[in-house]
């Protein structure tokens, strides 16, 4: 079912899909940039729902109460209290740990509007699962979208972000006035130095994994 409305999506869409080889593990972490929009919500599961994809991403956990609770957690929400976010990250290694396997969507901007810097979640999150880190994105530029290349993390945070902002150069988002380069607030050191160096621990994971 999910697979035919996305060819009839696709089919009448101005956006064009490209796309690339998954990893095999069935498992990893898809970036989802630029975001600028609503609609990248919806290009989104166009993308996973023609792939056959298992996706999750997270949402405020205000946004799982009825009458839309049900919807998102069918479309594969993840649900984050911010009040208590420290249990998000062992929450996901115990998942994986015991096979599930799916991939964790993830908008590092962490907002539609205007930003500086990528919140740091998405680094965390793939180091402490050793999930591969495969990068979506959106380029109104060219009117096209879907995935990119697929990324080990290394640790070398300087490094691993230099690579993700080589693919991303030139990339425009649906509102291109609110887009910024992938940058972290702090790329200086390798993240098994120091988490804090390496920008993990500002105001804690919850605020990073959006």
């Amino acid at each position: 079912m999910r697979r035919a409305l996305a060819r009839i999506y696709w089919g009448v869409s101005r956006w064009t899909f490209r796309g690339t080889t998954l990893p095999r593990e069935g498992a990893g972490i898809l970036i989802g940039a630029p975001h600028t929009s609503n609609w990248d919500f919806v290009l989104m599961l166009a993308i996973t729902w023609r792939l056959g994809i298992s996706v999750r991403f997270l949402g405020k956990h205000q946004l799982f109460r009825r009458p839309f609770g049900p919807l998102m957690r069918a479309l594969g929400g993840i649900p984050v209290d911010r009040r208590d976010p420290s249990r998000l990250v062992d929450e996901l290694v115990g998942r994986i740990s015991a096979g599930e396997r799916f991939y964790l969507v993830i908008t590092p901007e962490g907002t539609r509007g205007a930003t500086t810097v990528w919140k740091s979640g998405f680094y965390r999150v793939a180091r402490a699962t050793g999930m591969p880190v495969t990068l979506g994105y959106v380029d109104r530029s060219t009117m096209t979208t879907g995935l990119g290349p697929t990324l080990h993390l290394t640790g070398d945070v300087a490094g691993d972000m230099d690579r993700i902002r080589a693919f991303y150069a030139g990339k425009t988002g649906v509102r291109p006035s609110l887009g910024c380069e992938p940058r972290l607030r702090d790329e200086g050191t390798h993240d098994d130095e120091s988490a804090q160096s390496a920008g993990l621990t500002d105001k804690g994971p919850h605020s990073d994994l959006r």
